[in-house]
């Protein structure tokens, strides 16, 4: 069946906020280098005042994964939640602006939009400090049913089991897509979101809710809680019926019921950012399997995706993907 979308994301819609730093900054707040916490207010706050100079840039996990497919070509949609303030304005208009669907309700009451304060240090690692505000309040009733039938692949994003109603629209949104003979990717996300929900990441998987998985090397390791990553690699194979993992310079690791295969790196001139890195390998991957690309060009298609995303700082690309893929040898049907 010809659907009208090829993918939907799901996740927490959350704007950006980077900074360059250095280690002694994070000694000093007590943050743990390349972690993701999940913060109040009062404390997204005080990192805000202390941070230096500051670029601002509409992210979120899975929306950064979608606003990448798009830029190479795929048809999507957006599904999360922002507050009708300023940021929510700025994270709806830079979505529509590149022809992602997205019309999910603004709240009108409660808490701001959701703010992320990404500390870059040199060595292009990101600590992030999450303050998920208008965002966890994203609930089944914003699933919209007509969308997700309309899309063949419904992308999910690990962090989004943090707040307790996304996990129903989570749920909701899985079950109604595999009504739909379409198919759920999801996102580990972080290895402390992993570490948070490992039991229950696993249940997902066993009760057959995934069909595509994506994760780091180190996420894999902390869901079977072992490290040795060919341990990991035949758990997960047992599992689900591909899996995509990324290894850094290593590349990519691609995983089948009945293959493991191991996929080279682009090349990069110079390590900036590592943010939204795994977000766009995702984005490339997931393009390429709706284009009917084999396993290894979805993997490159990724890594061209990530290898732009790590050059420059922030989670949203600078340069034109699709052309990118075209000089090399992809996309050029």
């Amino acid at each position: 069946m010809n659907k009208k979308f090829d993918i939907i994301g799901i996740g927490n819609a959350i704007v950006d906020i980077l900074a360059r730093t250095d280690d002694d900054f994070l000694a000093t707040e007590n943050l743990i280098k390349g972690s993701m916490s999940l913060i109040d207010e009062q404390r997204a706050q005080h990192i805000y005042k202390v941070m230096r100079s500051t670029k601002i840039v509409s992210g979120g996990s899975a929306a950064n994964t979608i606003v990448g497919a798009t830029m190479l070509g795929a048809r999507t949609g957006f599904i999360g939640k922002v507050r009708d303030d300023e940021l929510g304005h700025i994270f709806v208009h830079d979505l529509n602006s590149i022809g992602v669907h997205y019309q999910t309700p603004l709240a009108q009451q409660g808490s701001a939009t959701a703010c992320c304060y990404v500390l870059v240090t040199p060595d292009g690692e990101r600590t992030m400090n999450t303050y998920l505000g208008a965002s966890q309040n994203l609930t089944e009733d914003d699933i919209d049913v007509n969308l997700i039938s309309q899309t063949s692949i419904v992308y999910l994003e690990g962090y989004l089991w943090d707040p307790p109603q996304a996990k129903k629209a989570f749920l909701k949104a899985a079950d109604c897509i595999h009504t739909q003979d379409g198919q759920v990717a999801f996102t580990l996300s972080d290895q402390f979101c992993v570490d948070r929900y490992r039991d229950e990441f696993c249940n997902l998987l066993k009760d057959q809710k995934i069909d595509i998985l994506f994760a780091n090397e180190h996420e894999l390791k902390s869901l079977f809680a072992t490290e040795n990553i060919n341990i990991a690699l035949s758990e997960i194979q047992s599992l689900v019926s591909l899996a995509a993992i990324t290894c850094s310079a290593e590349g990519s690791i691609i995983v089948t019921r009945e293959t493991i295969e191991q996929c080279p790196v682009f090349p990069i001139n110079e390590l900036i950012d590592t943010t939204g890195a795994g977000d766009l390998f995702a984005a490339g991957f997931l393009t390429g399997l709706t284009k009917d690309m084999d396993l290894r060009d979805c993997a490159r298609l990724g890594s061209i995706a990530a290898a732009e995303i790590i050059q420059h700082i922030g989670a949203r690309p600078e340069r034109d993907l699709k052309s990118m893929a075209q000089e090399n040898g992809l996309l050029n049907l």
